[in-house]
């Protein structure tokens, strides 16, 4: 009988220690004591949200820091991401298919903006008109990015490929460089710096096209997602109101975008107007946009030949944080 009792002994004590340690876990996972937001050029919402401090504000009743990170491009965005540099990063929607794609454990969330963001630009007196003459050229882009996307897939309709050129891989406002001193013959381009070449040195938007364009994104790891879903929902609360702030006051945001990205006003000004901010939610025409890059990234072994570009697209595009928050 006493070995029965000290046996229940046991077992009652050894549940009990099992409930507090899964309580105390539950409990460490539920305390959140920062979240880190990166902000970038080409996403005038998130140079607005980080003006005014209105996540700063959001979050500080529960006691939890804000942190900002700048990302230069998608690719900057997505490292931090996968190194846990930053909870949210603001990439192009391709980009963000690419790194699913390769394990990046990552759901887009939010659409910041629409933007004609990149185009295929040379200098003002190139002879270069059409993508057939970047045949045997050079071309700088940003490996991974929406402008070395919109490149693919402008060659690959001229019956081209990758292998007909030399692609240059160069962070975005070393590519305007390059080309402006002559080290590349043309350049997959991204506003702001896109906008600046064309206006200060004359440079040409040889080739645009509005539809190449994938969405830019704001991605979340997928882990901090599951633990934090509420702040989740709160992040895109206050994006939404950076949002309607820049839909309403197009001057003052190009006024923040000139001042952060220390470019003239009138850089800014037609940078902004390129994006459109009008449809916040994920959701079907980013799936279809995503779906026709990942045929062209897969046809140049960008993505992986076996892997099923519908189910990572699904698995990507994340709609129920923003429907909660918007609708």
């Amino acid at each position: 009988m006493r070995k029965w009792i000290a046996f229940i002994v046991v077992i009652i004590g050894t549940t009990l220690l099992m409930t507090a340690c899964s309580s105390a876990e539950g409990e460490e996972k539920s305390k959140l004591k920062k979240v880190v937001l990166d902000y970038a050029y080409y996403s005038p919402t998130s140079l607005a949200l980080k003006e005014f401090g209105w996540a700063e504000e959001a979050f500080e009743e529960q006691g939890i820091e804000v942190e900002w990170v700048l990302s230069h491009g998608s690719n900057k965005a997505l490292e931090f991401l996968n190194s846990k540099s930053v909870d949210f990063g603001s990439t192009a929607g391709a980009a963000a298919l690419i790194a699913k794609s390769n394990g990046s454990p990552i759901e887009s969330v939010y659409i910041y903006s629409k933007p004609e963001w990149t185009a295929l630009v040379t200098t003002d007196d190139a002879e270069i008109t059409s993508v057939e003459q970047l045949k045997g050229k050079k071309v700088a882009a940003t490996l991974g990015t929406d402008p070395y996307i919109f490149l693919l897939r402008s060659l690959q309709e001229e019956g081209l490929s990758s292998k007909d050129l030399e692609i240059v891989n160069l962070q975005h406002s070393d590519g305007a460089n390059a080309l402006l001193t002559g080290q590349v013959d043309a350049w997959a381009g991204l506003d702001p710096h896109m906008a600046k070449v064309e206006i200060d040195s004359g440079a040409k938007l040889f080739l645009r096209d509005h539809d190449k364009n994938t969405y830019g994104t704001l991605n979340v790891r997928s882990d901090f997602a599951e633990q934090h879903p509420e702040v989740v929902e709160k992040v895109i609360e206050v994006y939404e109101k950076a949002r309607k702030w820049v839909i309403d006051n197009p001057e003052e945001a190009a006024d923040i975008l000139a001042k952060e990205a220390e470019m003239p006003l009138e850089v800014a000004q037609k940078s902004l107007e390129r994006n459109d901010f009008s449809d916040p939610i994920p959701g079907v025409k980013q799936i279809e946009a995503l779906n026709e890059a990942g045929k062209v990234l897969q046809s140049e072994n960008v993505i992986n030949g076996n892997v099923d570009v519908e189910k990572i697209v699904d698995e990507l595009i994340i709609d129920r944080y923003s429907k909660k928050v918007i609708e």
